[in-house]
């Protein structure tokens, strides 16, 4: 990002790509609120370093719980890094909310994989305590990306597509799974989503070598035209509505 640009994503800010009326009926974007950056900036120590292409340095800019950021040029590779520290340093009554160390890192362990299943053209590294704990370097496609990822178990990939309907899908065997959804990843549309329905479909897929109750594991991602799916049916996004949801839960 040039350095404008830079400084007014550490800002409360609002944009939008929607042009006219018809498109909320189908939205295609991730959102639209400038408000993760500054919300972060405001309880933590952050650090945003960003460079274009074009140009011979980048642009550091750092916020301490808030306010207006101290902007320095620097040294970095084309493309943008944040760096979060001392979450909640100035918050304490949300400090002492969080979990155990290992439980809140598990967290970020999880949103980071789910970052990379959704955009494997896209390196995602995790550090912990200075150490590389994770690393996604960026693959042609989603069986690459969810083979470099889910590294304990054997995937079997299959594509199958209906009408404007494509699923693909990279799933563990049966043997392999659990009581529960929880090792079971649904993308719609790129999204990360929770789905009942589309969970059991999956599950119901596998006939009888898969007992009742029980889910497979991994990685199964939906496409299909933004019109026939509602995004805001949930406050983070978490879940979502189809138009014809027999045919997207279907096995």
């Amino acid at each position: 990002m040039e350095e404008d640009d830079a400084r007014l994503a550490l800002e409360r800010h609002a944009t939008s790509k929607i042009s006219r009326v018809e498109d909320l009926l189908g939205i295609a974007t991730f959102g639209f609120r400038g408000e993760a950056l500054p919300s972060i900036g405001s309880v933590s120590r952050l650090t945003l370093a960003t460079r274009v292409r074009t140009s011979d340095e980048g642009v550091e800019l750092s916020v301490a719980g808030g306010g207006e950021p101290s902007v320095r040029p620097c040294g970095c590779a084309p493309g943008s890094s944040v760096e979060v520290r001392e979450l909640f340093f100035n918050v304490p009554a949300r400090r002492k909310f969080l979990k155990s160390t290992a439980t809140e890192s598990a967290h970020v362990g999880e949103a980071v994989l789910l970052a990379a299943l959704a955009r494997p053209d896209v390196t995602f590294v995790l550090a912990r305590d200075g150490r590389v704990a994770r690393e996604y370097l960026r693959v042609e496609t989603r069986a690459e990306r969810a083979k470099q990822a889910i590294v304990d178990e054997s995937l079997e990939s299959c594509v199958a597509a209906r009408g404007s309907l494509h699923i693909e899908a990279h799933l563990a065997p049966p043997e392999r799974a659990r009581a529960g959804a929880v090792g079971l990843y649904l993308f719609v549309n790129g999204r990360p989503v929770k789905d009942r329905q589309l969970a059991r479909a999956v599950a119901q897929a596998y006939g009888s070598v898969l007992e009742p109750g029980r889910y497979p594991g991994r990685v199964v991602y939906l496409d299909l035209p933004p019109d026939l799916v509602d995004v805001n049916v949930h406050p983070q996004k978490a879940e979502i509505r189809f138009a014809d949801a027999r045919a997207c839960s279907t096995p």
